[in-house]
């Protein structure tokens, strides 16, 4: 299908979602008509814009080809006609990135899960490094980054930890840090000063509203537990701690962070939502997300997207082949210039699947 069969049905579509809203047909869906109709507004003017402009090229065009046109007037149309030439290059661009199919999940806040994998106490000290490289990005950019669950080695690693992170376009932002992280650095414990490589995965997931996925309390059980530290050390003596299981899906979450027994089930609901849209995203959308599993891989350190070099302090993003000479910068949150990267990447491949 060419861009201009492209663009005329963009143009159908918002005029049927017009007359669609107008004529009062639209029910409960209205909501969503009238975002989809407020989406395409962008594309229709710039489409708008684009058509005048080809006229107005058609028009030079055809003084520059008539015979009666004095030479001056012809050579000042020519002048205008090669300038606007290179204008509608620019403007049949910039329609194209805007025919470029939007996540619906993209300005949604995110749930951050991160967990060692192959390497011991050395991944479970490198998924702790990530978590707070996380938070600190967070902090940078105004979000807030509150924990869900945290289960540590007692050593300063982190066996798993999960945050849900709030803030408009988190998701957008975060989405391409799903993936398992490779490190590589000399241990304090390593007496021959032999390099070690260990692996963390991460997944992040959009955080869903109630209106994104419907769970029917009978499909949910709720235990409860004392919340427990590192160890296994009880940290408090009433059973604060919530584990809720969805039965169809057979996916269990659960939150011991809050002393609270309602504010903990409250953040397990959110995860669980969170776990159970991305699942509905995947087989959706098969071709544009992939479900959790897919996303954290198995830990082992062969399915790296992402590798952090200690000795030569540098930061390599496989997939994009982008290397930063900054590993300590990057672990105190600095990590936009990985994600800009990424995003135009992704943002250049949907462009060629339309063009």
């Amino acid at each position: 299908m060419s861009l201009d069969e492209k663009l005329s049905r963009v143009v159908a579509r918002r005029d049927e979602l017009a007359h669609l809203m107008a004529a009062g047909d639209a029910g409960r869906d209205f909501p969503r008509l009238a975002k989809e109709y407020a989406d395409l507004g962008p594309v229709v003017e710039a489409l708008a814009g684009l058509d005048k402009a080809r006229v107005e090229a058609a028009g030079l065009k055809n003084m520059m080809d008539d015979a009666g046109v004095d030479a001056e007037m012809r050579k000042l149309a020519e002048s205008e006609y090669f300038a606007l030439k290179g204008t509608i290059v620019a403007m049949e661009k910039r329609v194209q990135f805007l025919l470029i199919p939007r996540d619906e999940a993209d300005e949604k806040s995110a749930i951050i899960e991160v967990r060692a994998g192959t390497g011991g106490d050395e991944a479970a000290l490198f998924a702790a490094a990530l978590f707070r490289m996380y938070q600190r990005y967070a902090d940078r950019r105004g979000w807030k980054f509150s924990p869900i669950e945290m289960s540590d080695t007692g050593l300063g690693g982190l066996k798993e930890g999960i945050a849900e992170i709030v803030g408009p376009g988190v998701f957008a932002r975060l989405k391409f840090e799903s993936g398992v992280h490779r490190v590589q650095r000399v241990p304090t414990t390593e007496a021959s000063g032999r390099i070690h490589t260990s692996a963390a995965t991460v997944a992040v997931l959009p955080e869903a509203e109630e209106v994104d996925i419907k769970i029917e309390d009978k499909d949910l059980r709720v235990d409860t537990y004392r919340s427990q530290g590192a160890g296994g050390q009880h940290v408090n003596t009433t059973e604060s701690a919530v584990r809720i299981t969805h039965l169809p899906s057979g996916v269990a979450v659960a939150c011991q962070e809050e002393k609270s027994q309602h504010k903990n089930k409250a953040k397990a609901m959110k995860l669980l939502r969170s776990r159970l849209y991305e699942h509905e995203r995947a087989k959706n959308a098969a071709s544009r997300a992939a479900d959790r599993k897919s996303q954290i891989g198995t830990g082992d350190r062969s399915e790296r997207i992402r590798t952090y070099n200690f000795p030569q302090g540098r930061v390599t993003d496989h997939r994009i082949n982008l290397t930063l000479h900054k590993l300590d910068r990057i672990l105190e949150g600095e990590i936009d210039e990985f994600v800009e990267a990424l995003i135009a990447d992704d943002q250049a491949a949907r462009l060629a699947e339309i063009t």
